[in-house]
């Protein structure tokens, strides 16, 4: 197992880092339960880092599913069929009027996923009408294989990881099955975009919550990355802000994105990648969110499935319920702080992606009697 690091950025250029899109919001207006989720105080967190403050942003309970992956998953499924349709937002604004037209189409939604953002395709087909098609890696655990079949979405487990589960997807494309993708292949760019557009949402709630609260802006920001779809809007959102830092965090063993920027272009890492941080085990990084991670981030810092474990002890003594990718952004602070000279000055923003969507591990790591609600 490699052992945890720091990585400079080399190729650290925010001025070239994209923009949010606000409208993405208008649309996840219009889908049932929409609310912002909460921008929590976290002393405990805090105390341990040696830093002034730490915010979490809590993705455990987003629009009835435990993970901000709905975000983008839901943009992405509304432009690709609005694509499909040859139809304008302006023509079809909301999720109903959408739900109208593909009725009865025979259409069907697939996606890869090593957990949350296949779900939250599988919802967006429910919703919508449509069939599902889902693929995972053979070693996702069987609640999360559980959850996704519970929105009546058809799941083949492929023999291989996350990247052989994305090729295997690619190849179901046709004229009535339509992947929505969260990664980006030569030829395929639009939808992982489109998701990467998604997660402006949340992020403009992070902006809206830190001004209306009249908090001091954060001076750390930490992001975890798998393709780097999410770390790519958390760029958009912070990169080249004065008197910020952004920390991307990954696995040892899926370091995708350091081993890319210390080659100095998209690089595929040798397999498999078997953290339990089961969002972030990717071996290739998206060729759309390449070009806002690349330049967007001061440094990258690499955590082992320990490290992140103390992460997920911490924010529940924050009363924050954090799963194993969910806690990853302050597992990478928490291990690299001395290095990454975090101190009693700096005010820190991370983003819990995900509640507990292994329950017996998280049981395992944080006591056996919690029960997340």
């Amino acid at each position: 197992m490699p052992e945890p690091r720091v990585l400079a950025n080399a190729l650290h250029a925010p001025s070239r880092v994209g923009e949010l899109s606000a409208e993405p919001a208008r649309f996840h207006r219009t889908l049932p339960g929409y609310a912002p989720t909460p921008l929590i105080d976290a002393p405990a967190a805090a105390r341990e880092l040696g830093a002034a403050s730490v915010r979490v942003k809590d993705e455990s309970a987003r629009l009835g599913m435990p993970s901000f992956k709905v975000l983008g998953a839901s943009w992405a499924t509304y432009r690709v069929l609005l694509a499909h349709l040859g139809a304008t937002p302006e023509e079809i604004p909301t999720l109903d009027a959408l739900a109208e037209r593909v009725k009865s189409s025979g259409l069907r939604l697939c996606a890869a996923t090593d957990g949350n953002h296949g779900r939250a395709v599988a919802r967006m087909a429910k919703l919508l009408g449509l069939d599902a098609a889902i693929l995972v890696p053979g070693d996702m655990v069987a609640e999360r294989i559980a959850a996704i079949r519970s929105e009546g979405a058809d799941v083949e487990v492929i023999d291989g990881g996350y990247d052989d589960a994305i090729a295997a997807s690619a190849a179901l494309a046709s004229d009535t099955t339509l992947v929505i993708s969260d990664t980006s292949w030569e030829g395929y760019t639009e939808p992982p975009g489109w998701v990467i557009d998604g997660y402006s949402t949340m992020m403009g709630e992070v902006l809206d919550q830190y001004r209306a609260e009249g908090l001091t802006p954060p001076t750390v920001v930490a992001a975890q990355i798998g393709v780097g779809a999410f770390a790519a809007a958390v760029a958009r959102a912070f990169a080249g802000a004065e008197g910020t830092r952004l920390v991307g965090v990954e696995p040892t063993d899926a370091d995708c994105v350091a081993a890319s920027i210390e080659h100095g272009e998209v690089t595929t890492i040798p397999g498999p990648q078997l953290s339990m941080m089961a969002g972030l085990n990717c071996g290739t990084p998206s060729l759309i969110a390449w070009p806002d991670v690349s330049a967007g981030y001061d440094s990258f810092v690499t955590i082992t499935d320990d490290q992140v474990a103390d992460a997920m002890r911490l924010l529940a003594a924050d009363d924050i319920v954090s799963g194993e990718s969910g806690a990853a952004g302050l597992g990478g602070l928490l291990a690299h702080r001395d290095v990454l000279g975090i101190n009693d000055s700096d005010s820190v923003l991370v983003v819990s992606t995900e509640g507990a969507t292994d329950l017996a591990n998280y049981r395992s790591i944080v006591g056996a009697e919690t029960s997340p609600a």
